[in-house]
């Protein structure tokens, strides 16, 4: 992806300079992260789950200062590149295809762990929306833990994280987040896990048509990178995560969708372009 040199968003917010809070652990938000904590955990050697469970942390702040290095800043470029491109895009898709007005979500980079309304961002839990306050939360260090432990490198692999948690907000702006995840709160644990599913493989449409809308508005798209989009969106699919982790694959538990499920719908987002493309919540096909 040809993105250096190009504009980046105003819509950042830097907290990588100091070192965060932590606070009560995270709820109701949209993304990538929450269920690969264990699988991350599983290739770092500890067991991070008591982060997600932890609801009564008391915050806490050291203050201490956080050395921003060369590729910290080269991440922090590259996310605000991507970012400015998916307001750009999202504001041109809501006006033709909705006659709507795009509000775009802000982005908080941050080291190490920092807080949220929805609870404690941090490298464990990975990037993910929150609609407490509209902002997507993003430790650029999970991009190092996709390519090296998980098999999703190359930066349109990152680029996919990035317009993954947009597609959340996305979601959030017509009102599908809000009321999917009412529904979940009153349902059964296999019935909310099933939701759950259809909230990220539409996230996953929605990210296929706006890297369908890169390629055709600013032509930055290079070969091969749908191809690391998409096997982005496999490798982080429930079963292959699981898999890897030395488990027998329980559909039950999945949250997030099968690797083939993730990579069927990016694609569907991809040829089509279209928000209607993207309904995966009348469909009995995921």
């Amino acid at each position: 992806m040809e993105w250096r040199g190009r504009r980046g968003s105003g819509n950042i917010e830097d907290r990588r300079g100091v070192r965060g809070t932590r606070g009560a652990s995270i709820g109701g938000v949209g993304g990538i992260g929450v269920i690969a904590v264990v699988v991350i955990g599983y290739f770092l050697g500890f067991d991070l789950t008591p982060l997600l469970n932890d609801s009564q942390t008391q915050s806490q702040q050291t203050g201490a200062p956080v050395e921003i290095s060369d590729a910290d800043k080269r991440a922090g470029q590259f996310v605000s590149v991507v970012l400015a491109d998916t307001e750009e895009i999202w504001a041109g898709i809501f006006k033709q295809q909705l006659g709507e007005t795009y509000v775009p979500a802000k982005l908080v980079l941050f080291k190490g762990v920092t807080n949220s309304p929805c609870g404690d961002a941090s490298g464990a839990t990975g990037p993910f929306y929150c609609p407490g306050d509209k902002k997507v939360y993003l430790d650029t260090d999970f991009f190092t833990t996709m390519s090296r432990q998980l098999g999703a490198g190359g930066d349109f692999a990152m680029a996919y994280v990035v317009a993954h948690e947009i597609g959340h907000h996305v979601q959030d702006e017509l009102g599908i987040l809000n009321k999917a995840n009412e529904v979940r709160s009153q349902s059964s644990e296999a019935d909310s896990n099933e939701i759950s599913v259809r909230i990220e493989l539409q996230a996953d449409c929605l990210a296929g048509i706006w890297a369908r809308e890169v390629q055709q508005t600013y032509g930055t798209i290079e070969k091969g990178d749908f191809d690391e989009a998409i096997n982005a969106a496999k490798q982080i699919g429930d079963d292959t995560l699981q898999r890897n982790a030395g488990q027998v694959p329980m559909p039950e538990s999945f949250t997030h969708g099968t690797s083939a499920q993730r990579s069927k719908w990016f694609i569907a987002g991809l040829k089509s372009g279209q928000l209607t493309a993207c309904d995966t919540f009348r469909t009995n096909n995921l």
